[in-house]
């Protein structure tokens, strides 16, 4: 039984709202993934504001980290001049242990400004990153695409689980098809496209896709992707005692407990707990450079110094590591920066190396090249001169293109063979 310490104790406007609730009398256990259980129509908001645009949201069945059925929600974006035969799956980069934070709940305008949270926070910072993230995906809108955007931690925000992430991009992409509002044709092309938080669920996506949704996997043409969490214990490593990203070790400790049912406070001194236990509804815009220094070593009992001793974080950093995971079946662009001092994050130790601040530069190269050995076509993109937040501008353009052209049926780009070698893929050991 997890600890109270690491369970969400959100409240909210949001939370309430009986659209996210599947209802009584419905057994999500005998429905297949995918099944759409409501929907709504409403406006597009952006930071509480709405626009001209509508949102067609859906309730559906899914599937979290422990293969528990949950109800999920996602919303689809569909301009007038759609003919629904373009899709693109936009997975958001919340990145927050808020379910507040949700896109479903930004795009139906609760901001939740002046809300009260455990992190200390009067701003639910996901869904103002959220809202911004509008400006990536509207080229797409402008050129008739409709654009899905799934709740990718479920209705649990539970973060950095990244098998429950693609599930529910999966799923989410099944009911939208299914759902008439949507406009959606039944053999409609799918794109997926995502950064950071957002890239952990587009390439769990396309791995777990032949095995969980292959039809869907049969109408992606790719998978446009940056900032990429490919070894968790690697992350860990770097970010530890960073300036700018160490509170993501705290946060990590959080998700991971909601995520698979781990009670990690046996683990963790006087000082660990009480910092989860301030984290336990944070976003990333909540911890970032605000936990400057912070590091697992002082979080943990004297005898737990060393990560690896945890048997469950041993387990769990081995399920969520991509390097171990199946290969997907499609084309994909992958991009990274790699100069992640400018965020304040100094190059790791050996099989660390560099990284963009929090994600590890030589895992997302490695990654590449086991795509690229496995016959996966990949084009490899890395910016050595920038890091994790000004990469994002240089990818997201990429990632149109990129994304425009499998739709207009060019063939995808491959710069296999010339990307430089990256870390070993480790499996983690119990020390």
């Amino acid at each position: 039984m997890v600890s109270t310490v690491l369970t969400p104790a959100v409240v909210s406007h949001a939370a309430t709202d009986d659209f996210f609730v599947a209802g009584d009398g419905i057994d999500l256990a005998s429905l297949a993934p995918g099944t759409v259980l409501k929907t709504r129509t409403l406006k597009y908001h952006v930071v509480g504001v709405d626009t001209p645009m509508t949102a067609v949201q859906v309730l559906y069945r899914s599937t979290n980290a422990l293969g528990e059925p949950v109800a999920n929600v996602t919303s689809i974006v569909r301009p007038p001049a759609s003919d629904g035969s373009k899709v693109v799956s936009f997975q958001s980069m919340y990145d927050s242990l808020n379910p507040a934070d949700s896109p479903s709940r930004a795009i139906a305008g609760d901001v939740q400004i002046g809300g009260a949270t455990t992190s200390g926070s009067n701003i639910a910072g996901g869904s103002v990153l959220v809202s911004g993230e509008t400006a990536a995906f509207a080229p797409l809108l402008a050129q008739g695409y409709t654009v899905v955007i799934p709740d990718t931690e479920g209705p649990g925000a539970n973060f950095a689980a990244g098998p429950e992430y693609g599930l529910h991009t999966l799923f989410s992409l099944r009911a939208a098809r299914s759902t008439p509002e949507t406009g959606i044709s039944g053999r409609a092309e799918i794109g997926l496209m995502g950064y950071s938080g957002g890239a952990i669920a587009t390439n769990w996506a396309a791995i777990l896709a032949p095995a969980y949704a292959p039809d869907i996997e049969a109408d992606l043409v790719g998978a446009a992707e940056g900032g990429v969490l490919v070894a968790p214990a690697n992350n860990l490593r770097y970010a530890n005692g960073s300036l700018g990203w160490a509170g993501v070790v705290g946060m990590a400790v959080v998700g991971i407990a909601r995520s698979y049912g781990i009670d990690f406070t046996r683990y963790l001194n006087d000082f660990g707990r009480q910092t989860v236990a301030r984290l336990q509804d944070a976003s990333i815009l909540n911890v970032f450079l605000q936990y400057p220094g912070l590091t697992w070593q002082q979080m943990a009992l004297p005898e737990f110094s060393d990560p690896n001793s945890v048997p469950e974080f041993v387990a769990v950093v081995n399920e969520l590591n991509m390097g171990l995971a199946p290969i997907p079946n499609t084309s994909m662009f992958i991009a990274q920066g790699s100069n992640g001092i400018l965020e304040g994050t100094i190059p790791g130790g050996p099989g660390i190396g560099d990284g963009d601040g929090i994600m590890v530069t030589g895992d997302v190269r490695a990654l590449a090249n086991r795509y690229c050995e496995a016959g996966v076509t990949v084009q490899y993109d890395q910016y050595d001169f920038v890091s994790h937040a000004p990469a994002l501008m240089i990818w997201a353009a990429r990632a149109l293109q990129w994304l425009n052209d499998r739709f207009r049926g060019a063939p995808a780009p491959s710069n296999c063979g010339a990307i430089a070698s990256g870390n070993p893929i480790v499996v983690e050991q119990l020390r």
